[in-house]
């Protein structure tokens, strides 16, 4: 399905924070929930998924937090998205298409995979480094709700 989860949203606020700091620069995972506004139970899944994903390092103990694996430039959001969702895709007769009795044929079909592209293209074309160049500071009034 064509829509980011919760987690992936959760993920990219992660990687925007990270991207927005000093290269090589740790930080405690509190640090970026607060500042990204993710509840704390998500927050520790997601690192945990970033981490595995190869997207940051997380280092535990006294010293430990959360850091970039990669330069900012070096991770685009198309590989955020489909690193953490399981479909990314506007319609089912893209992944299969023996779900349309008209296959090829379908005009429809052939606009979704247009538009899918466009989609996965401009994913691709967008690195870290572009948004955390691009992102403003939070204000300091963001509201945090537990309950989301």
């Amino acid at each position: 399905m064509l829509r980011i989860s919760r987690e992936t949203d959760y993920a990219i606020r992660v990687l925007l924070a990270l991207s927005r700091r000093e290269p090589g620069e740790q930080v405690l995972s509190r640090e970026i929930q607060e500042e990204m506004a993710i509840p704390k139970p998500m927050a520790a899944r997601v690192i945990a998924r970033l981490a595995r994903a190869g997207f940051v390092i997380s280092t535990q103990g006294r010293k430990g937090g959360i850091r970039l694996a990669r330069p900012p430039k070096e991770i685009t959001l198309r590989q955020v998205v489909m690193a953490l969702e399981r479909a990314f895709t506007i319609s089912d007769c893209l992944v299969d298409p023996n779900l349309c009795p008209f296959e090829d044929r379908c005009p429809v079909r052939r606009r979704w995979a247009r538009l899918q592209a466009l989609i996965l293209h401009e994913l691709e074309k967008t690195t870290f480094a572009d948004l955390a160049a691009e992102s403003e500071p939070l204000p300091a009034e963001v509201v945090f709700l537990e309950s989301l």
